[in-house]
């Protein structure tokens, strides 16, 4: 997947994954770069600065686990832009408990972790099928692959975007349509950053240095451009992946020690 002269959906874009994304998307060409987030001045001010540096760039506010305005979103790109090329469905929330967590909480992430991608497919598979091609870019986590310590709903909503993101590809992959799962450990966000204020910081695995928005963009646009199911930040994450499918039963023994400390 090639960015140039491509109309890119991105959600979560008024903060950091996202915010680099849409840049880069935008510095490497792209026709259009529609943005969505909860926080609708932020990401209008993106829009400015993507537009005064020679860029086109619309946005709208959209709370992804709403699917009127998830769709209503992937609506302007098409009005402004003629079709969706990449929807990058990248909004995430960090919702830390156990099984005790309130089914608040429990609803909350599974609504923006996990339905906000089935969403988005739903808005716009049908023309990318039509068409005979598109892209899919579903923002997981390593959490996703791995777990996530102290972070049930976490854990659980991103094992759920990776499988669906993973179906996805299965289903569709011969149809022409793209798809890939971004699977970051820590990377200096607000989320992270408000995670780690909140003392939940070590739950969602963001210990250690934390890598910049602006590399994990540079990771992406290598992985569209190879066509990676998979597009991992962190080399180590692969690694963990391996030995957890080689020997579960040792990998969760030895995750209850890395809990108990």
């Amino acid at each position: 997947m090639q960015v140039r002269d491509k109309v890119v959906v991105v959600t979560g874009a008024a903060h950091g994954i996202g915010e680099a994304m849409a840049e880069r998307f935008a510095t490497d060409g792209a026709k259009l770069v529609v943005l969505g987030d909860l926080d609708g001045d932020r990401v209008a001010r993106l829009a400015d600065r993507i537009g005064s540096t020679g860029g086109k760039a619309l946005s709208m506010p959209c709370d992804v686990s709403d699917e009127a305005q998830l769709k209503a979103l992937a609506d302007l790109a098409v009005a402004e832009g003629g079709q969706i090329d990449l929807f990058c469905s990248n909004a995430g929330v960090i919702v830390s408990g156990s099984e005790q967590a309130p089914d608040a909480d429990w609803e909350l992430a599974w609504g923006v972790n996990v339905m906000a991608h089935v969403y988005a497919a739903r808005a716009v598979l049908p023309a990318m099928l039509e068409r005979g091609e598109g892209y899919l870019l579903n923002t997981c986590s390593a959490a996703g692959l791995l777990t996530s310590l102290g972070a049930a709903p976490y854990a659980a909503s991103k094992h759920a975007a990776v499988a669906f993101s993973e179906w996805l590809a299965i289903t569709y992959g011969s149809k022409g349509i793209g798809v890939s799962a971004l699977c970051p450990q820590g990377v200096r966000t607000k989320m992270i950053e408000d995670a780690i204020a909140s003392g939940s910081g070590d739950a969602v695995g963001s210990g250690g240095d934390l890598m910049e928005a602006q590399q994990v963009a540079d990771i992406v646009m290598t992985g569209l451009a190879e066509d990676r199911f998979l597009i991992l930040t962190h080399p180590e994450t692969q690694t963990y992946a391996e030995r957890k499918v080689g020997d579960v039963d040792r990998w969760i023994k030895g995750m209850r020690k890395f809990a108990s400390q």
